[in-house]
């Protein structure tokens, strides 16, 4: 499957069909049930694709997931007055439990978690050929590792949350809340015993699945969240020595359309330019495409822009940072079209969206986001859903920057600014290395364990910029005491923004909630 995710439904026990007029028949006959559904290895395949059809959704990967994350880092700013409030009062720091972002997000990786358990518990079930049992072996794989980021990011973002195992039938299966550390060890777990069952390569139909260096990658965020530098180390080389993934000489080439599935590429969410169907679930509308484009690109809303942080960051001459942004005077749609701040023709010359500017070398800019957006070729008119560009949600770059982390930590320096010098050396970015003369007078040298630690944390801000990885790298970072001089948030509060609250939501419907399971700082 060419972007993977077949938008297939599938229907466990708790999802129900329409209303049988028979209200007191024992069995409803439009609803299809496990013990009907589970039956051959085909529909276990096709209950696994309904759980990726979740995370390419709209409350995760398709919008809301993205949101959340950048909303909750230092890379962004409101591209203007048109940023809508739930957003605002996350990118703020004003938000409370009922925030209608962070809430989506949260039902989403429910949603993941319910639909991986039906698949665990019912797939586990079912008997197979021996010559069958690879694959149905590899279908629980995926859900497993599905699950486990479900939980990791569950973990990292709310800390303890409930944490089922199997399928949840009814409002007497909840659980109260677990801790941080039971969440991150459910998770790992996950991580783990999918790693063990699932292959490193896919063949071409089946491109975008999880695969064995996903969850090792999984693994290693998860160790990291908890502060185990020496088994993130051995999760992360355990990726490196799968021996498939090497870093792209074109930069730009991990946020196009047509090098997807590429070298670098650790796990992607596939998509199509179909159309966007605004749907949590994959259930009755398609998501083909996601919205990243729409929201954050020149011509678009606009709504997200960088902040004046993040781009006075990048060194002099890093070429990474007209690759992650666009600049009044550039042209897209293949060179058809230029960007102007203001009288734009409408046809050749166009009109950059959103009121808000950029600080750059002393000047206020309207500078807006080149990642992921579909202007480089094409002209989407200010309003276009169907972006099909799939979704690298890890990369080798990513692996290659927590490598040099945990060398730095275990003492193995060389190690780490070798690692670190491996992106610098991409063709496409031709930076000069750590440990040279010029990295030391642009204010990165690497003589000891802070002075590394930094070069690492500005390598990972730089490279990964936009991508949701700044979110986490912040909160694992403050949590294990690796953030040196102020907090990146400029409204962090000690004892209230460490996490986001639990969703008003979850009281509501979740008997074993009370106002203490809330976590500090909010009040519901």
């Amino acid at each position: 499957m060419k972007k993977v995710l077949i938008l297939t439904l599938v229907l466990v026990s708790t999802i129900v069909i329409s209303c049988n007029e028979k209200l007191l028949d024992t069995k409803n006959p439009n609803q299809i049930t496990n013990d009907v559904f589970y039956k051959s290895l085909d529909q276990v395949g096709t209950s696994v694709n309904a759980i990726y059809a979740v995370l390419q959704g709209n409350q995760m990967v398709g919008r809301e997931y993205f949101f959340l994350h950048d909303l909750r880092s230092d890379e962004m700013k409101a591209g203007g007055g048109q940023l809508e409030v739930p957003r605002a009062q996350l990118l703020n720091g004003s938000h409370t439990y009922t925030n209608s972002v962070m809430s989506d997000v949260y039902k989403g990786l429910f949603t993941i978690v319910h639909r991986a358990n039906a698949v665990i518990t019912n797939g586990g079930l079912l008997q197979v050929s021996a010559g069958d049992q690879p694959l149905l072996d590899r279908y629980i794989g995926e859900a497993k590792f599905l699950r486990g980021f479900a939980y990791y990011t569950l973990g990292a973002l709310w800390g303890g949350v409930p944490l089922y195992d199997h399928p949840a039938a009814n409002f007497g299966d909840a659980l109260p809340r677990s801790t941080q550390a039971e969440t991150f060890a459910f998770a790992l777990a996950d991580a783990t015993a999918a790693s063990a069952v699932l292959p490193a390569t896919y063949a071409t139909a089946d491109l975008g699945r999880a695969s064995k260096g996903a969850a090792l990658t999984l693994a290693a965020k998860i160790d990291l969240c908890k502060g185990d530098y020496a088994a993130a180390k051995t999760a992360l080389e355990a990726v490196k020595n799968l021996g498939i993934y090497s870093l792209v000489s074109n930069y730009f080439d991990n946020f196009k359309d047509e090098t997807e599935y590429n070298t670098e590429s650790v796990f992607e969410v596939g998509f199509l330019d179909t159309g966007y169907g605004w749907d949590a679930s994959g259930n009755g509308t398609t998501n083909d495409s996601w919205v990243r484009s729409q929201e954050f690109s020149a011509v678009g809303w606009a709504n997200l822009i960088p902040s004046d942080k993040l781009v006075a960051e990048y060194e002099d001459g890093d070429p990474r940072l007209t690759e992650c942004f666009w600049f009044p005077g550039d042209t897209y749609a293949n060179g058809s079209r230029t960007l102007v701040t203001s009288g734009g023709d409408g046809k050749t010359t166009i009109n950059i969206a959103g009121d808000n500017t950029t600080l750059y070398e002393g000047n206020q800019l309207k500078i807006r986001w080149k990642k992921y957006s579909i202007m480089y070729k094409a002209d989407p008119g200010g309003f276009n859903v169907n972006d099909g560009i799939n979704y690298r949600l890890w990369r080798y770059a990513d692996v290659l920057t927590l490598l040099a982390e945990c060398e730095n930590e275990v003492g193995t320096a060389a190690n780490a600014i070798g690692y670190l010098n491996q992106l610098r050396d991409r063709t496409s970015v031709s930076m000069p290395n750590y440990g040279t003369a010029a990295m030391d007078n642009a204010g990165f040298p690497v003589t000891n364990k802070d002075e590394i630690l930094k070069a690492i944390q500005h390598e990972r801000f730089v490279e990964l910029a936009g991508e949701e990885i700044r979110n986490i790298d912040i909160l694992r970072w403050r949590a294990n005491g690796k953030i040196k001089g102020p907090d990146p948030i400029s409204y962090f509060q000690a004892n209230k923004y460490e996490l986001l609250p639990i969703p008003q939501d979850e009281f509501n419907t979740n008997p074993k909630f009370t106002s203490a399971s809330q976590n500090p700082g909010y009040t519901n």
